[in-house]
């Protein structure tokens, strides 16, 4: 087997971050986000980020511990903008407007959730970029 060749198949994806205060997170993602949570597990929830995309938000432990520097939980969507202005009309902080990356080809802005973890907004608009799954032109 090559390393090139497809793997065993990947139906879903999550993409865990940790708190030290799991309801103020947790109020975060699912009221200034507007995510759903599908699963409660007690000291972790999961967040639909996207069709078979998630976020789950744990409480901190050892080994676990709440550690954002160098992390960026990127959204990809068409509405940057429409999440610029929800963001500001709920008084979050973000980092500057959103601006085109000439250098990435994407449109995006930055802020950060409760426990300091960046949370970027980004539109590819790069043509070779994948429709997302289900998409009408996919």
């Amino acid at each position: 087997m090559s390393a090139c060749e497809p793997g065993p198949g990947i139906q879903q994806q999550v993409t865990w971050v940790y708190c030290d205060d799991l309801d103020g997170a947790c109020a975060f993602y699912a009221e200034v986000l507007g995510l759903t949570l599908v699963l409660d597990q007690g000291s972790c929830r999961i967040f639909r980020a996207a069709p078979d995309a998630f976020i789950g938000v744990c409480r901190s432990r050892p080994g676990r511990r709440v550690e954002p520097q160098g992390v960026v939980l990127t959204l990809v969507t068409d509405r940057v903008d429409a999440w610029y202005a929800r963001l500001a009309e709920l008084g979050v902080p973000t980092e500057a407007p959103p601006r085109l990356s000439e250098a990435f080809n994407v449109y995006s802005f930055f802020t950060r959730d409760p426990s300091g973890y960046r949370i970027e907004f980004q539109s590819f608009r790069d043509p070779v970029w994948p429709e997302p799954a289900g998409s009408a032109s996919a």
